[in-house]
């Protein structure tokens, strides 16, 4: 299909922080200013990136942030100590652990130490459950974000194949049960693919909506779909490239040979990726409701 719809991460983001305003002036109005706790350990490039990338944009909307930067060699008790003291912190009321962690340090333990209503990636088991159920309070970031992208470029998963490449806790699972919820948007037929899935292939030209999200560069081809798919990328890779930064963004499909197949599709970047901040963004500001609720 030649000129597929473009899901612009950037369009919607800026509808998202529009329809936002209101909500943070009420907040204000009662003498809270959302804040978040974003906690980095270590010096990975790409999550330094990142977490200036959400201090930038809560900083636009002038709302609170602040980083604890921590040394690769801190110590799980340290980092727990930590947790604990921003948990008792009630200008913050959402707080992020930048994944991946250092090998050291268990994540597990980690994500189980913030308080689930500070949980504004909603990675807790509390969160999870709660989702899993159909009655979730934080919703990840991400998968977040792809269902916001469905709603507002009107695109019903109901009656709908869709396949979900990848399986983490960050984005595969949680996207597949959002997919397949019983509600309006939702309601779609929703197969999981894996590393274990022999021939995934066989599944993705089956399907109406791919969302992919294994973080392997031009993964999915034009061959493994069928005419009309959409297609919504959630890798973002950095490849060597002969220029003078040294490197090019792709994402998980290779956009050369599905362009003409989609129907839709989100590029990389300023697809998903300005949809994961501004849902950490309204996360934030749901955690900040639910304390002016339990002043009530």
């Amino acid at each position: 299909m030649s000129n597929p719809l473009i899901l612009s991460g950037k369009d919607v983001s800026l509808y998202v922080y529009d329809n936002l305003k209101k909500r943070i002036s009420f907040l204000k109005e009662n003498d809270i200013i959302p804040g978040l706790a974003v906690i980095l350990v270590g010096e990975d490039p790409a999550s330094q990136i990142y977490v200036r990338t959400k201090a930038k944009k809560f900083k636009q909307l002038n709302l609170l942030t602040e980083s604890f930067p921590l040394n690769s060699e801190t110590s799980e008790r340290d980092l727990l100590t930590l947790i604990h003291e921003l948990n008792q912190n009630n200008k913050f009321h959402g707080i992020l652990v930048q994944l991946p962690l250092p090998n050291h340090i268990n994540s597990q333990k980690i994500i189980e130490a913030i308080d689930p209503i500070k949980d504004v990636d909603g990675f807790h088991p509390e969160n999870a459950g709660l989702l899993s159920i159909g009655n979730p309070r934080f919703i990840p970031c991400t998968p977040k974000g792809i269902m916001r992208f469905l709603t507002h470029y009107s695109i019903d998963l109901k009656g709908k194949h869709v396949v979900v490449v990848g399986r983490s806790n960050i984005v595969g699972r949680p996207i597949s049960i959002l997919t397949s919820l019983k509600q309006k948007g939702a309601n779609g037929t929703t197969t999981i693919c894996h590393s274990g899935t022999p021939n995934i292939s066989d599944f993705t030209k089956l399907a109406d909506v791919v969302i992919v999200a294994l973080g392997v560069p031009n993964f999915l081809t034009g061959e493994m779909i069928k005419d009309g798919t959409v297609v919504i990328d959630v890798g973002i890779n950095r490849i060597d490239e002969d220029t003078e930064k040294g490197y090019k963004l792709v994402g998980d499909a290779d956009w050369e040979s599905i362009q003409d197949k989609v129907s839709a599709v989100t590029p990389v970047p300023g697809g998903v990726g300005p949809m994961t901040i501004a849902m950490l963004v309204e996360n934030t500001i749901e955690a900040a409701e639910i304390s002016v609720s339990q002043r009530i």
